[in-house]
C-alpha cells in the first residue's frame, strides 16, 4: 500500500537501482553498488546470514515480554521480516520502505509470501512515517543505507526524538551503522543525548558494523541475569546471544556485574 507520508522529495527519482545476485545458495540485494545490503540463504530463508543481522536481534536480551509490535524502517531484502515471521509469529510487524524497486524486488525474488498475516509492507519516507507512531510500537528497527552511506535522515535528533516518543514504555530502539564512519561518534552523541544515555553497542562479529540499542527505560542489566538470558534465547532462537553479550561487554562500559550508562549532562 501507499502511505501519505510517501516521500514526494525532488530526489526521490534518483533512488538507487536495485540489484541481486546470487552465489551458491545466497541471493543477495545490492542498491548501486557492490556492496551486500541483505542476503538470504535460499535453501532456509528465515536464517540471518549477515552478522549484522543477528547483532541487530540482541535487543531480545534487554526484554522481559514478547514485543506485540515491530516497526521496521529500511525493508531491505527482508531479512528481519523473515525471521522475526519464523520465530516471533505472533509479533505484528510494519516494514516502512522509500523505495519502491526494493518493495518489488523483496516481494518477488525474497520470500515475503506471508504479507497479510502479521505482516505489512508500507511504502513512505521512515523519518516522515515514525511521527504518526504515539507510543504504540515495542521495538523500532532501523537500517536505512542509500547503497553508499546511512541515511541522513535516520541518525538526527528529530528522528531519534520522534522514534522515542512512538516507542511504548519499555520500547527499545536498534539501529544497525557502520563502525567506520567517521560521523560515529555524532551519532551516538545525538542518541545518547535523546535517550538519556541509555544506550548500548553491540558490534557485528564481521565488516565492522553495529547494532547500536536505545532504551526508552533503563533495562535489566546485571551480566549474570543476561547471561541466563541469552542461554535460554540461545536455546529458542538459534543465534549466539552469548557471543552478542560478550560482544557487549568488550565495547560498553561496565563494573563486572552490570552495565553502566553514561550520565548525560542536563
Amino acid at each position: 500500500m501507499t502511505h501519505p507520508f510517501r516521500r514526494n522529495r525532488f530526489f526521490r527519482n534518483t533512488l538507487p537501482e536495485v540489484n541481486i545476485s546470487e552465489v551458491g545458495n545466497i541471493r543477495s540485494l545490492h542498491l548501486g553498488t557492490p556492496t551486500i545490503q541483505s542476503s538470504m540463504n535460499i535453501a532456509h530463508p528465515p536464517e540471518l546470514v549477515l552478522s549484522y543481522s543477528r547483532a541487530m536481534m540482541a535487543w531480545l536480551l534487554f526484554v522481559d515480554d514478547l514485543p506485540k509490535h515491530i516497526t521496521q524502517i529500511g525493508l531491505g531484502g527482508g531479512s528481519f521480516a523473515r525471521w522475526l515471521h519464523e520465530y516471533l509469529p505472533e509479533t505484528r510487524q510494519v516494514a516502512i520502505e522509500i523505495n519502491p524497486q526494493v518493495i518489488q524486488v523483496a516481494r518477488t525474488s525474497f520470500c515475503l509470501d506471508f504479507e497479510g498475516n502479521n505482516f505489512e509492507i508500507i511504502e513512505a519516507d521512515g523519518a516522515e512515517y515514525v511521527q504518526i507512531l504515539r507510543g504504540n510500537t515495542d521495538v523500532i528497527l532501523v537500517d536505512g543505507f542509500d547503497g553508499v552511506q546511512i541515511i541522513d535522515e535516520l541518525v538526527g535528533e528529530p528522528f531519534f526524538h520522534d522514534c522515542r516518543i512512538a516507542l511504548r514504555e519499555k520500547g527499545i530502539f536498534a539501529t544497525n551503522w557502520w563502525s567506520g564512519d567517521k560521523r560515529y561518534p555524532l551519532f551516538m552523541q545525538r542518541l545518547r543525548t535523546i535517550f538519556d544515555g541509555q544506550v548500548l553497542e553491540v558490534p557485528a562479529v564481521t565488516h565492522g558494523n553495529v547494532a547500536v540499542l536505545a532504551f526508552n527505560q533503563v533495562p535489566e542489566l546485571n551480566i549474570e541475569k543476561l547471561k541466563k538470558r541469552a542461554e535460554k534465547l540461545s536455546n529458542a532462537y538459534g543465534l549466539d546471544f552469548f557471543r552478542m553479550l560478550a560482544d557487549a561487554k568488550g565495547k560498553n562500559r561496565h563494573d563486572g556485574k552490570r552495565f553502566v550508562f553514561e550520565k548525560m549532562e542536563k
